[in-house]
């Protein structure tokens, strides 16, 4: 059934490539979306903050219940790859695969609700908002409660790393969780020739700056992983005036709760630190915007083995990857929801140089799309025993 539907993943997926939209504004999209399961004989849920939805198919015979998912919003770049079907929005791109994964994902459920009756249990399709904008689609999802009744949930990413046919996973802790931080500094401003009569923001900003470089250095296990980043210093004026306030922003990521913990108490800790040594007056504004994505062992074990099927079919390869430091909202269902997220390559064919998801220039194979909805499909039938 998927193989008779390529062509049509392949147009689907071309059509949200040409009408990105970002997230919190994908109102086209969840429309498109809506108007595909129409006259369907689905259950369609939508009414928390965002545009995303839950279609429910009901199987025929009394069961456990799944969740699938995909995100389908888009980024603010403005695409360079010279496609015939490139984006039509300016300064609007599919750059990370969104448009593969909803093409995949409603082709596949239309082909579970056609075989509704043999299936024994609930499938919750969940076609996501805003995975690329904090704080995600998936977190109002997952409070909406409506998927408190689901026993496991699936996911999965496309990654040019690999070529199409290839499947990676990784069990346990795979992918960083992040947090944003934005810190003001208060001074007092003077000029640069009465320095005693001022209280200097820059000086007290930078030695913040080298302070939380110790985190990860001084105060993190070496065996554990963690990043902080200063990305932006806004501290421009003229050359001879000495700034009374200056704002930095700054990025982090971690591989673990425990991780996640401590560079927040660290961060928080240097700050008073620096109020104290130089006599200024802080802001800090702390959010942790994703958590560690953590597959569950047991369930991915079985993901691998279902997978193992296609090899030699439509697969040539599963491999276990190497933990992502890249963040990903999926993680907040499988804070409530056991479950397994997994990679699917799709590096474009005929080609030298791969760009990577984000890139202005980001493209797929698009034979990945009939890899993708033939291994979560795969994962289904597994799970619930069909041959």
């Amino acid at each position: 059934m998927l193989e008779a539907r390529k062509a049509e993943m392949i147009e689907i997926r071309r059509h949200l490539h040409a009408y990105p939209e970002l997230s919190f504004h994908e109102k086209e999209t969840s429309q498109y979306i809506a108007n595909f399961y129409q006259g369907k004989d689905v259950e369609v849920q939508k009414g928390w903050k965002g545009y995303g939805m839950i279609v429910t198919i009901r199987g025929g015979k009394p069961g456990k219940t799944i969740a699938l998912r995909a995100d389908f919003d888009a980024l603010p770049i403005t695409e360079q790859t010279g496609l015939p079907f490139a984006s039509k929005n300016p300064g609007v791109m599919h750059a990370c695969g969104h448009d593969g994964h909803t093409a995949y994902l409603m082709v596949l459920a239309d082909c579970l609700l056609q075989l509704k009756k043999d299936i024994p249990g609930t499938i919750k399709i969940i076609h996501q908002h805003a995975e690329e904008t904090p704080p995600g689609g998936a977190k109002s999802i997952v409070e909406s409660g409506l998927l408190d009744d689901v026993d496991q949930i699936f996911g999965i990413h496309l990654f040019p790393t690999s070529p199409a046919g290839t499947v990676s996973y990784r069990s346990g802790y795979a992918m960083a969780g992040r947090s944003y931080f934005k810190l003001i500094i208060h001074g007092k401003g003077g000029h640069g020739s009465s320095p005693h009569l001022a209280n200097d923001a820059i000086v007290a900003a930078s030695y913040f700056v080298t302070a939380v470089q110790t985190i990860v250095s001084r105060r993190l296990n070496p065996f554990e992983t963690g990043v902080v980043t200063i990305g932006s210093f806004d501290g421009k004026g003229s050359f001879n005036v000495i700034r009374d306030s200056v704002e930095l922003e700054g990025d982090v990521r971690y591989m673990t709760k425990e991780t996640q913990q401590l560079i927040d108490k660290e961060v928080h800790r240097i700050v008073k630190g620096i109020e104290g040594m130089f006599g200024i007056v802080a802001e800090l504004i702390y959010t942790a915007d994703y958590p560690p994505l953590y597959n569950d062992p047991e369930i991915t074990a079985n993901v691998v083995k279902y997978l193992n099927r296609g090899i030699g079919d439509y697969l040539t390869a599963v491999s276990e990857a190497d933990m992502l430091s890249g963040s990903e909202d999926f993680a907040y269902y499988l804070e409530k929801i056991p479950g397994c997220f997994f990679y699917i390559g799709c590096r474009p064919k005929h080609t030298n140089e791969v760009y990577f998801n984000h890139h202005p220039k980001f493209d797929i194979d698009e034979e990945s799309l009939l890899v993708a909805a033939k291994s979560v499909g795969e994962v289904v039938c597994g799970y619930y025993g069909l041959e």
